[in-house]
């Protein structure tokens, strides 16, 4: 456009601006001809720049609209380089670890994540976001989820979890120096007995509204899974939904916060898990029986580090009487009760908790009153 300007302009012009004392002159006055095709410039830049953007726009819609779980996919890919985190894999003999990561081990404890039941390592996401970023982050798949090796003969326990997880620390030499271990449900009960079982590899323990632990009465939620032994209601079990609707009802059940989702993202969520329910239906009656049930309750007597317990006071699955549990029976323990705040610690509270596992290394971890960046 710059170049159509520049040729509509009489020769006898730059003559003129050329001239000693053109200073104080009659302005320049630009040809009618010129100005009609400066004109016809800019409408022809906003219909091509309209063109370009109509596309991603029109291949968003189509995606949100008929392949919502590629959407979700894409999502996550691009808050993982958003924030940073890189996505690798590691082999302890044949089987496969995937794992997300952010910075490199220092002088401040490195940071293991366990997520919960049917989840993956990207549900962290949302308190990656708000933790520094000095902070050597690890998020890893637990067994069979995701990138994560899913054998028909792996041990499915809490204990073959615990086991597990202590292969894949080994294999990335990550307690080379102790670190924090964070997990949150099912993860955080698998973190709870990996405190118990390999006390030398960590320095502290945050645990969020973990599972495992056995309570003097049942809540609705527990009630209602007992009836789920009987083999003909595993097809209902609240946490492995089928459906939109079924998925809608487990956000219910997992939050406090009543989040206002889209049909199609309902879909889409549903559609990338059923791949994979006959596998979560395995694992939750591997992780209700009575070998994994209670695995955390009946080890918390052995975790000797400094533990940070996180629990949302209306969460639904897991009540939040168990906080009390833990701190009557862990040294060194520091609880924090969430308000309005449901299971779903990690996706309704992430700020939050962010901020509470960082104060928490800090106050632990600090040299003198040094706090983390």
């Amino acid at each position: 456009m710059l170049c159509h300007f520049i040729s509509g302009i009489p020769e006898s012009h730059f003559q003129f601006l050329s001239e000693p004392g053109a200073v104080g002159k009659e302005p320049l006055q630009e040809p009618a001809h010129s100005n009609a095709q400066m004109d016809l410039d800019v409408v022809n830049m906003f219909v091509i720049a309209g063109g370009t953007l109509a596309i991603p726009i029109l291949a968003f819609v189509a995606s949100f609209l008929l392949w919502p779980s590629a959407l979700i996919k894409i999502y996550y890919w691009y808050w993982r380089r958003a924030l940073g985190m890189q996505v690798r894999y590691v082999y302890h003999e044949d089987y496969q670890f995937c794992y997300s990561f952010r910075g490199r081990p220092g002088n401040k404890p490195s940071l293991l994540m366990l997520h919960g039941f049917s989840a993956h390592k990207d549900m962290w996401l949302s308190v990656v976001k708000f933790l520094p970023k000095n902070l050597h982050l690890v998020c890893v798949d637990m067994p069979g989820h995701e990138g994560t090796t899913r054998s028909s003969l792996d041990d499915l326990s809490i204990d073959g979890q615990a086991k597990r997880i202590h292969q894949f620390v080994e294999v990335l030499k990550l307690n080379k120096k102790p670190f924090h271990l964070v997990g949150t449900s099912m993860g955080g009960h698998v973190a709870g007995v990996y405190a118990a079982y390999y006390p030398s590899d960590i320095c502290s323990l945050s645990l969020v509204c973990p599972a495992g632990l056995q309570y003097s009465t049942d809540n609705q939620f527990v009630q209602r899974l007992k009836e789920l032994q009987e083999p003909e209601a595993v097809q209902k079990i609240p946490l492995i939904p089928s459906t939109p609707e079924e998925m809608g009802e487990m956000l219910q059940l997992c939050s406090y916060v009543r989040f206002k989702v889209p049909q199609q993202i309902l879909q889409g969520l549903v559609d990338v898990r059923i791949p994979h329910n006959n596998f979560y239906r395995k694992l939750f009656l591997e992780i209700i029986n009575e070998k994994s049930r209670y695995c955390l309750h009946q080890n918390m007597d052995k975790i000797k580090v400094p533990t940070l317990i996180i629990w949302g006071k209306q969460d639904q699955v897991l009540d939040v009487s168990g906080a009390d549990i833990l701190a009557k029976s862990i040294d060194h323990c520091q609880v924090e009760l969430l308000e309005n705040c449901g299971h779903s610690v990690v996706m309704e509270r992430p700020r939050k908790t962010a901020k509470l596992i960082t104060d928490f290394l800090a106050s632990v971890h600090s040299t003198g009153n040094k706090k983390l960046d």
